[in-house]
């Protein structure tokens, strides 16, 4: 989980600044069906900035995921705020990714550690509708963010 100083990454990144957690909760609410709401994910996913080739390696792989993701990760000094990025081969997961960096992007080390993302998940109904195996990984996602946010503290 490499700390990325090239801030223009995830400055370029709409999730958690011009989309956020209320939005999709509202969209959540609007859609009628689980197969909108996948396609309402897939296109989050799709907002995300593409990663640099050369932050996809081992150091920054999630394991535990079906698919390969990468995450990286910014601490601005001047705010003390946290930027996450993370990317997938995989569009359900690329998108799922979008809700966790809407939850993040932009809090404090502090604030990322204490987020209760699965109560989120819960209230957007999101675990009942994924494969276990998909929940693991998208966990694997979030414990992995919490630590860079903890070794940050």
């Amino acid at each position: 989980m490499t700390a990325v100083d090239q801030a223009d990454i995830f400055t370029a990144n709409p999730l958690g600044k011009d989309t956020t957690i209320a939005d999709i909760k509202d969209s959540f609410e609007f859609l009628d069906d689980w197969e909108e709401r996948y396609g309402y994910v897939i296109d989050l996913g799709k907002q995300v900035p593409a990663m640099p080739a050369e932050h996809k390696v081992e150091e920054n792989f999630v394991h535990g995921c079906q698919s390969q993701v990468w995450f990286i990760h910014h601490l601005d000094a001047a705010s003390g705020k946290m930027y996450v990025l993370v990317a997938s081969d995989a569009m359900i997961v690329q998108g799922l990714a979008a809700v966790v960096m809407c939850a993040f992007n932009g809090k404090s080390p502090q604030d990322i550690v204490g987020f209760d993302m699965d109560a989120l998940f819960t209230e957007l109904d999101l675990m009942r509708h994924l494969s276990p195996t998909r929940g693991n990984g998208l966990h694997a996602m979030v414990k992995k963010i919490q630590d860079a946010a903890r070794s940050a503290l």
